[in-house]
């Protein structure tokens, strides 16, 4: 059986938020998810990562796209450099991608399907629901103090 995850992580990789901000916003989080009906359990995962964590959109990935001169990423090209990044921790994100030479953050390539780097994500587990509207996001955003970003994963 396969599962679907929708993370809501910061937009800053960096970033966490203060846990009672964390406790005002689950339930925010949680009037959004009408959860399933064919009795798959729903559930919130808030996790705090000690050092930046790839947030993968699992087998959603079909491309990769430079922000700076819009061509095209080679995956390979891509999982060698998160693969160095991973090896020291992702103290940087900072690559200088291979079309154009510009240096960027693997967390500002454009992905389809949205992938990310976090130290905190709320996970929902078979949220029952397609990703959250710009508007939805807003009160959760305002709760814990940073803009955020979604992840939708299926696994």
């Amino acid at each position: 059986m396969s599962d679907d995850i929708l993370s809501i992580i910061p937009a800053d990789p960096q970033w966490q938020p203060e846990r009672d901000a964390v406790e005002r916003v689950v339930p925010l989080v949680e009037k959004l998810i009408p959860g399933t009906d064919n009795g798959v359990d729903v559930e919130i995962d808030v996790r705090w990562h000690d050092t930046v964590t790839l947030v993968d959109c699992g087998s959603n990935l079909e491309t990769i796209s430079c922000p700076l001169c819009r061509a095209a990423i080679d995956t390979e090209w891509w999982s060698d450099a998160l693969t160095d990044r991973y090896d020291d921790g992702f103290t940087t994100l900072t690559v200088d991608v291979p079309c154009c030479g510009g240096t960027t953050s693997l967390n500002a390539l454009d992905y389809d399907w949205p992938l990310g780097f976090a130290r905190f994500e709320i996970a929902v587990r078979n949220p029952g629901r397609a990703s959250f509207s710009e508007g939805e996001l807003t009160e959760p955003a305002d709760g814990l103090g940073q803009p955020l970003k979604q992840v939708w994963a299926h696994i």
